[in-house]
């Protein structure tokens, strides 16, 4: 998230809401075909300002709010929903991570990581047990993030800076491991404003990062243990750190990524590049698509919203030479909220929640939940980008036609970078065209191999393949993904 004056914050506020709520990509209309927007209402006096969800085993959905409560809503997937609210819990702060684990929430609030339960059977809870406090607190802009608990029942919260430039309390700016008994394990160091923790599906620890300071663009990045995210304020707490080993060298500034991280080992790339505007404007909490063919074509998939500009979009990641790296995709724009965070419901469908206030946004609604279902009717998309010694292997949701296909004058394909630097952002710097000398369709026609000259190791490659065609004449829902190269295989 993106911390602005007033002044600031009321200009762009006012740029925004002159804008369509469908017209960040022009595809709103067309994107409806395959993934229907649904309002679920919410009753009087409930106020939600989703910012982390959870479902129980009985199928209920609990959703934890910025003002600190805990919702349990039955009825969220019905086709025409009525739910029912039942507030369980509150009294915390921006509450933006939940889990539920042996009969018990794992609520990540400003403060502390807290187990929630009911004891006395009535519905409501009534016994909080801090888990583990062991970072400050001082300012609004310290927010914490929870991730569900990983594989070996670990949560991962990563801590907000103290206001973009600061770390000005205990491990701000820091991912800390909290095991089940409670225990803080100090994991990473260099976060800015991280807004969603999580799996990436491939049980591996991400978790979505603003621009900003030493960020040029919004991104995905790997959770390695022992890594540095890229923003040195937080250096200052290394010493509390013994298990992560001295501090690492300071990055100079200005210079890019891919040459900072040949001088300071510790220094994790950016996963995967969200293009500024193209792509959002704040990232923000994600989900991975786990419904069983559910929800459509992108099982594995990463869902991730923007807060700033109401859309949500896809990610894929893949490891590559031992680094993570992969591509982000538009999938549906036109949500009436900034949208904090993300969840499948029992039925299979995505559920949407955040809020409207303290940073400027598209879609301007409060109070809202709204709820994206897939029509039953495939999209011809391009679904997946994988990088290749020689290019990449594109992956598309139906057969193309295969004498456009097959033609390299069909794609067009451009690189840029980032300028790495402690001022804020960066424009897209270092432009390449590389040249796809060859393009070969599978016997399917659901994968096309691209023999490229000019591959940018570091760079964000940005694909666009308006000129395609699906084998029954299909222009793609979209024409445009963006695969960040960390990594050329060998």
């Amino acid at each position: 998230m993106k911390i602005f004056t007033c002044l600031i914050t009321v200009f762009f506020c006012a740029s925004l809401s002159a804008e369509p709520l469908g017209d960040e990509w022009g595809t709103a209309e067309r994107e409806a075909e395959f993934y229907r927007i649904t309002e679920i209402p919410v009753s009087t006096p409930h106020y939600i300002e989703a910012g982390c969800f959870a479902t129980l085993p009985d199928g209920r959905v609990a959703i934890g709010t910025r003002r600190g409560d805990i919702f349990l809503v039955e009825g969220l997937s019905e086709e025409h929903p009525e739910p029912r609210y039942h507030k369980f819990a509150a009294g915390m702060d921006e509450l933006l991570g939940l889990a539920y684990r042996d009969g018990a929430f794992l609520a990540t609030h400003a403060t502390e990581l807290t187990r929630i339960s009911d004891q006395n059977g009535d519905g409501r809870a009534d016994r909080f047990e801090t888990v583990n406090d062991s970072w400050g607190f001082g300012t609004y802009h310290e927010f914490a993030l929870g991730s569900k608990p990983d594989r070996d029942g670990n949560t991962w919260v990563a801590l907000g800076l103290s206001k973009s430039y600061h770390s000005s309390e205990l491990f701000r700016g820091w991912a800390l491991k909290i095991t089940p008994d409670g225990k803080a394990i100090p994991v990473c160091s260099g976060i800015r404003s991280p807004l969603g923790v999580g799996d990436n599906g491939h049980g591996t620890m991400i978790y979505a990062e603003s621009q900003g300071p030493w960020n040029g663009s919004c991104s995905l990045k790997h959770l390695k243990p022992g890594g540095f995210m890229g923003h040195p304020i937080s250096f200052n707490w290394y010493e509390s750190a013994p298990n992560m080993g001295p501090k690492p060298i300071e990055p100079n500034t200005p210079s890019r990524l891919e040459i900072e991280r040949k001088r300071v080992k510790e220094l994790v790339p950016y996963a995967v590049v969200f293009p500024f505007r193209r792509m959002g404007r704040s990232i923000s909490g994600f989900v991975v698509d786990q419904t069983d063919g559910k929800f459509g074509p992108f099982a594995g998939q990463i869902f991730i919203g923007d807060y700033t500009l109401s859309i949500m979009m896809r990610a894929t990641m893949e490891e590559v030479n031992g680094v993570w790296q992969g591509a982000c995709y538009p999938f549906r724009e036109g949500l009436s909220t900034g949208i904090l965070n993300c969840h499948f419901t029992p039925g299979g469908q995505l559920l949407t929640g955040g809020t409207n206030r303290g940073w400027p946004v598209r879609g301007a609604k409060s109070n809202v939940l709204e709820r994206i279902d897939w029509t039953g009717k495939t999209p011809f998309e391009l679904k997946e980008i994988n990088a290749q010694p020689e290019g990449f292997a594109l992956t598309f949701t139906k057969s193309v036609n295969p004498a456009l296909a097959s033609d390299p004058e069909n794609y067009r394909l451009q690189t840029f970078t980032h300028v790495y630097q402690q001022g804020y952002g960066s424009p897209e710097v270092d432009q390449t065209t590389p040249t796809v000398k060859k393009a070969e369709v599978s016997d399917d026609g659901l994968t096309v191999k691209l023999q490229i000259e000019g591959l940018v190791q570091g760079h964000v490659h940005d694909f666009d393949i308006g000129a395609l065609r699906s084998a029954i004449g299909e222009e793609p829902l979209h024409r445009s993904a963006y695969y960040t190269l960390n990594e050329i295989p060998k």
